[in-house]
């Protein structure tokens, strides 16, 4: 029997040192302080290099800590550090002070907190998917590098241990981060090193068996003039509310990072993240008759013995030089590998009288890798009309690989009310189901200019050139394909305007496209269109109370063509005749309403569906794609008296129904989940937190994915934790 089929993976070096990385870093969390007190003071002008680096600078920086829930800046729109208001483009940011309130430990949560984003599925529970605007996207960004390009799906799911703040780019993002789908980007920002010590553990415990410890550690290497690090990580077990009958989830994350600053114009970073994932191949509950029965969440059409390992791991180097005050010079390269195997019984069908479910075993082993490199010029001038410019030039080049190997065979049917387990794996008896091998190579280059005419005027223009070479080979048991290599062209741009008439107000509009290379397989054709979209978005923002509490509202258009459907003709071919469109509203509030009272939230309408297509019905639904949905979190805070330190918080989050599939064959219904949290904050060394989610204990489908793949929204959990800082 595979290692898959028993369940475990025997310890690979690379995950030994990771888990043994990890307890080493627990401890050097604990004796930091000791350690760090014997420090000199840094060479005269470190710290003022490295003062963007620490919350000790005179204010908020792109990508640099937030303190409370309202960011001002980000560089995930134009990659520059530009105000949120000079942005002509919908985004919002999810500081780490509000995963710490919200005891966030997965991507998902955090995400519940900004307007139209829902989570999409999770693929089989192996990693993460969301609908943005009513588009699902499998990719993010860490640090504004987009993962391989080649990969359909991260092979393990977000660990949030080394996270500053998650930005959501609503839209198009084509024109500078290459292919990309058109709701939007995802980029996870992590945090940096500091000269100035500093570390925090936090121990978490709560329902189903969860266990979690995370840590982070900074400050500068004596021995380097200029050299700040960070170590941080995050391990977990927990057996999960679903009825598995085997053994735990676990989630193993380890995440070193360097800064070095050898003179005041000089900056060089280095981010590296390990994540080792063991867990169950979990496909979920199965819709039947137009819907998902609710009445056991537990259900699980698995077997104790299916389960799932990953590992995905990330380094990325950054050099910034500055030539002059006007001129930066920017150098990026980005590594990343990682593979996944696994061995599960996959659900293919119920009978018609909703009693029995089929299903196939399945063992699939993949590898991927991918290497990106980006080069830029940043420039700042006044032209002779007095027009001020921050100008950005680059080119990239990514290359990306997978090969993912997929065998099946045989495997009993189970009931679809009561699945009783047993089925033994015959691993002898599977037969090939797919050999697959891709390679994409993509060059982009790019061109950005902001434009301010004067205070409170500006204007954005950009365009990215993009062209693909596409390679794959792929086998089945009856075909062996080898389409000729595909090379594909696309252009990408960008305008916006930003106009402030008063100076809390912010108006702006905004026109930007996405381009993602074509892989379907299409009949005759060498080099099918890309799939393409543009966006039409006018929006505001406005701050209620100045520098402490700001709300936005965007209203868009979004348009996707060229979307592959299945050819109606040939079996196994597709045509390109999709298109699909979603338009609607928004609105996000983010701030300190009093002092010590905080809130973020969102509130979305979407009119998502199908406008064209060769197969799906004019007008359905685009799936996980609410019409209303709404979230808002509060906390306040005591700031003196007898309670000074205590907390507590709520919030609620609402999601319309949403139909599971483009076909639109069965819908999963509205939910009001209501979460709430109380704290302790000792001194400024201790928290202590309890947080309850889903108090009415509410069943509902959070992510539908397909008829077979619906994850259930877990039901009362209680979650306590303890957080030590330096």
């Amino acid at each position: 029997m595979s290692n898959a089929a028993q369940g475990r993976r025997p310890v690979t070096p690379g995950s030994a040192a990771l888990i043994t990385g990890s307890r080493a870093l627990l401890g050097l969390a604990l004796f930091w302080p000791l350690s760090v007190q014997a420090q000199t003071v840094p060479p005269e002008g470190a710290e003022a290099v490295l003062s963007e680096l620490s919350v000790t600078g005179t204010g908020e920086r792109a990508g640099g800590p937030v303190v409370g829930y309202r960011a001002t800046r980000s560089a995930t729109a134009t990659r520059t550090d530009t105000a949120l208001r000079d942005t002509p483009q919908s985004i919002q940011v999810v500081p780490r002070e509000v995963l710490v309130d919200q005891q966030n430990v997965r991507l998902t949560d955090a995400l519940t907190n900004v307007s139209n984003v829902q989570p999409g599925g999770t693929i089989q529970g192996r990693s993460d998917t969301y609908i943005l605007r009513g588009f699902r996207t499998q990719t993010y960004a860490i640090d504004g590098l987009v993962l391989n390009p080649a990969n359909t799906f991260q092979p393990t799911q977000r660990d949030l241990a080394n996270v500053e703040r998650i930005e959501v780019l609503k839209g198009p993002a084509s024109v500078l981060y290459g292919q990309g789908d058109p709701g939007g980007l995802i980029n996870i920002v992590t945090r940096q090193p500091t000269l100035t010590p500093s570390a925090d553990l936090t121990v978490q415990g709560g329902s189903f068996g969860f266990r979690r410890v995370q840590g982070s550690v900074s400050g500068a290497i004596p021995s380097v003039e200029g050299l700040a690090a960070r170590f941080s990580f995050g391990t977990q077990n927990e057996a999960t509310f679903r009825d598995f009958g085997g053994p735990e989830n676990s989630r193993h994350f380890f995440a070193p990072a360097f800064v070095w600053t050898p003179d005041a114009s000089t900056r060089v970073y280095l981010n590296a993240e390990f994540t080792r994932q063991h867990s169950q191949y979990d496909e979920g509950l199965i819709a039947f008759g137009g819907r998902v029965p609710l009445d056991n969440v537990r259900r699980f059409y698995g077997e104790p013995w299916s389960r799932y390992y990953g590992e995905s791991n990330t380094i990325t180097l950054l050099a910034e030089h500055d030539v002059n005050e006007n001129l930066t010079l920017r150098q990026a390269i980005n590594g990343q590998w990682g593979s996944f195997n696994l061995l599960a019984t996959r659900a293919t069908g119920v009978n018609a009288a909703g009693t029995t479910v089929t299903r196939r075993l399945t063992e699939g082993d993949s590898i991927y890798h991918s290497i990106d490199s980006r080069t830029e010029a940043l420039g700042r001038f006044i032209d002779p009309f007095g027009f001020r410019h921050t100008a950005l030039a680059g080119f990239e080049i990514v290359d990306g690989f997978r090969h993912p190997f997929t065998t099946q065979g045989t495997a009993t049917s189970v009931s679809f009310l009561n699945p009783i387990r047993g089925s033994v794996p015959q691993i002898g008896t599977l037969t090939l189901q797919s050999d697959l091998r891709q390679k994409l190579s993509l060059f982009g280059l790019y061109m950005q200019d902001q434009i301010e005419f004067f205070p409170g005027l500006q204007l954005v223009l950009g365009v990215r050139f993009d062209t693909a070479d596409q390679l794959y080979f792929q086998r089945t048991p009856t075909t062996r394909t080898i389409p000729p290599e595909q090379n594909l062209t696309g252009v990408s741009p960008r305008v916006g305007l930003v106009w402030r008439p008063l100076e809390p107000l912010t108006l702006y509009g905004s026109y930007t496209t996405s381009f993602v290379p074509q892989t379907a397989n299409v009949l005759n054709v060498a080099s099918p269109p890309p799939e393409t979209g543009e966006q039409v978005e006018v929006g505001a923002r406005f701050d209620l109370i100045p520098d402490r509490l700001t709300v936005s509202a965007a209203a868009f258009r979004i348009l996707r063509t060229n979307v592959a459907a299945s050819d109606p003709v040939n079996t196994g071919f597709s045509i390109i005749t999709g298109e699909q469109r979603s338009q609607g509203f928004e609105g996000d509030i983010a701030g300190e309403i009093l002092p010590g009272w905080k809130v973020i939230g969102g509130i979305g309408y979407l009119d998502a569906e199908v406008t064209k297509d060769a197969t799906v019905a004019i007008g359905n639904r685009l799936p996980a794609a609410p019409v209303f949905s709404a979230s808002v979190w509060s906390t306040y805070q005591f700031q003196g008296g007898p309670l000074h330190g205590w907390g507590f918080g709520g919030g609620v989050t609402y999601v319309g129904e949403r139909f599971g599939d483009i076909t639109n064959t069965y819908k999963v219904g509205a939910y009001a989940r209501l979460d709430a949290t109380v704290f302790y904050e000792i001194d400024p060394t201790w928290r202590f937190a309890v947080n309850g989610r889903n108090l009415t204990d509410r069943r509902y489908i959070e992510q539908p994915f397909n008829q077979f793949n619906n994850q259930p929204g877990a039901p009362l959990t209680v979650l306590a934790s303890l957080t030590a800082r330096y």
